[in-house]
């Protein structure tokens, strides 16, 4: 690891944070195209659409992290039994109102976010500005679609107003 000129038991930490992060992601994958598939309604055409988008987006990233944590010369977790026992988020059942997908993915983002907040302090800690700068990116994307999501459920659910 000299080469990356970081201390092997800081990585190591961020790594833990990592895995967690990739068995998150995969678990809100799953669920995305869970919805994806089961979304009914009148908001069928918006969010089958864009839980596809957010299901590619979201691949991209699973491989991403996988990568970190390869590029800092450790294994990613790769098997789905572990990945149930580490994440912050659950599954869902197929059968949920469309609001409700949305609630349900703003509650995940919410985990989402915190377990990369909580990432970026370890790595912070163990100077790993490359783990840092990839997952501020995924913070300030996320945050935006969680924003839009928020608005166009306020807007479906009839409680936006207007100032």
């Amino acid at each position: 690891m000299n080469y990356l000129n970081l201390d092997k038991n800081r990585t190591k930490e961020t790594v833990e944070q990592l895995n967690t992060l990739l068995a998150d992601y995969h678990l809100y994958y799953q669920k995305l195209r869970n919805f994806h598939w089961n979304v009914v309604g009148e908001n069928f055409f918006d969010l089958h659409e864009k839980f596809e988008e957010m299901y590619n987006d979201t691949l991209i990233k699973i491989d991403e992290v996988a990568e970190r944590i390869l590029t800092l010369r450790y294994q990613p977790v790769s098997h789905l039994s572990q990945y149930l026992k580490m994440a912050n988020i659950e599954e869902s059942p197929s059968e949920t109102a469309d609001l409700e997908m949305i609630d349900i993915l703003l509650n995940d983002h919410g985990k989402l976010l915190t377990q990369m907040r909580k990432t970026v302090e370890f790595a912070d800690k163990g100077g790993d500005e490359g783990t840092i700068d990839l997952l501020g990116a995924y913070i300030r994307e996320l945050e935006k679609t969680s924003w839009m999501l928020d608005s166009w459920r306020m807007t479906k659910s009839g409680t936006h107003k207007k100032s």
